[in-house]
């Protein structure tokens, strides 16, 4: 059975969504709600098929099997925990939710409800992540020793129109971009056992640079540069650096070290390559990455959970793992402000990589 989709959010990832649910058998996306109206009758214009609804609505359907929650951080618990009590099953863009408690108050609601829930990224069950995958469980780089993983840049209100959120308490660098970074390391090495962290926020002032607001500034209030020590319970150690404040860097996006070579990995924010192998004194070997998850695969996660519902099967995108990595970060946080090592309670085991071929 194809799995009805709401849609609430419809701010600037619901697109790639709608256009994807296309291509997967599992799904489809039939209705849209936003707080603000306009919004989802602007993305149901340009979509086929799908109906704008109020959030009420939508919500109380009985059209609609799964609720997808694209609306920004500060609000995923809220719609997430609505849609949950609706009786829907429930897939949230990351973070799980912008506090601990409340993400694995939302895991206990779905799992008393006998509802799914999964979480993004779903960047992980694309082809340049899985085909890392495999190269580690071959054994080509040896026993993985440490990682490398940055993501900076000089920050989105660079180019978004409305960018505070990013800057505000379940956001940064750290909360929106750390769960891409996190959810790979997690799927190549297990799960984290402790962090260590140091965080800034370079500038308590920021300034929209586009669109109809350009100009207005806005207070930062979470760190915009943290630099991190992750130490696996394999032993292996990541250093981490999330960042809005560097204006140029020569830092590796992300690369696991093993005591016989090295893999150079592909942005863990897109789905596909390159990939390399770099072993000692030889040029880096291109990796093959073969797959249908190359381009923006956005939905990946959502098929694999609506396809898990109708086999009987664990998902990917599951609670387990979108906790597990909200705690690592949550705890990166605390460290800084506490001054000290901070231990993971949670763990989570490594998703299933995709079958070659597998249908979603």
């Amino acid at each position: 059975m194809t799995a009805r989709i709401g849609v609430i959010g419809c701010g600037n990832v619901a697109p790639a969504y709608v256009r994807n649910g296309a291509r997967f058998r599992s799904f489809e996306i039939v209705a849209c709600a936003d707080a603000d109206e306009t919004r989802a009758r602007s993305l149901a214009a340009v979509s086929p098929g799908v109906e704008p609804l109020p959030v009420e609505s939508l919500l109380a359907s009985p059209d609609i099997d799964v609720i997808l929650n694209l609306t920004p951080p500060a609000a995923h618990a809220d719609i997430g925990e609505r849609a949950l009590r609706a009786g829907k099953h429930l897939y949230q863009e990351k973070p799980l939710a912008t506090d601990l408690a409340r993400a694995r108050s939302l895991a206990a609601l779905a799992t008393g409800s006998r509802l799914r829930l999964g979480c993004a990224p779903d960047t992980f069950l694309g082809d340049g992540l899985q085909a890392a995958r495999r190269a580690i469980d071959a054994g080509l780089i040896g026993a993985p020793v440490a990682a490398t993983a940055c993501m900076a840049y000089a920050g989105p209100d660079l180019w978004h129109p409305e960018p505070e959120f990013f800057f505000q308490h379940g956001a940064g660098p750290l909360l929106d971009m750390g769960p891409y970074y996190v959810t790979a390391l997690v799927q190549m090495l297990g799960p984290v056992a402790r962090v260590s962290a140091a965080t800034r926020v370079s500038r308590p002032w920021r300034e929209i640079h586009s669109g109809p607001r350009r100009g207005a500034q806005f207070p930062v209030t979470t760190p915009t540069h943290v630099t991190s020590i992750l130490e696996f319970a394999s032993g292996a150690l990541a250093t981490m650096v999330m960042s809005f404040d560097l204006q140029a860097h020569r830092l590796p996006v992300l690369e696991i070290y093993g005591d016989d070579a090295t893999l150079l990995l592909p942005d863990p924010n897109t789905f596909a390559g390159p990939l390399w192998l770099k072993r000692r004194d030889s040029e880096p070997e291109s990796m093959p990455v073969d797959g249908d998850f190359a381009d923006n695969a956005r939905g990946v996660g959502l098929a694999d959970m609506c396809e898990a519902t109708e086999s009987n099967r664990p998902h990917r995108a599951s609670p387990g793992l979108a906790l597990h990595v909200l705690e690592v970060l949550s705890a990166c946080l605390h460290a800084a402000e506490a001054g000290r090592r901070v231990a993971i309670e949670s763990s989570c085991s490594r998703a299933d990589p995709l079958a070659p071929g597998e249908s979603l």
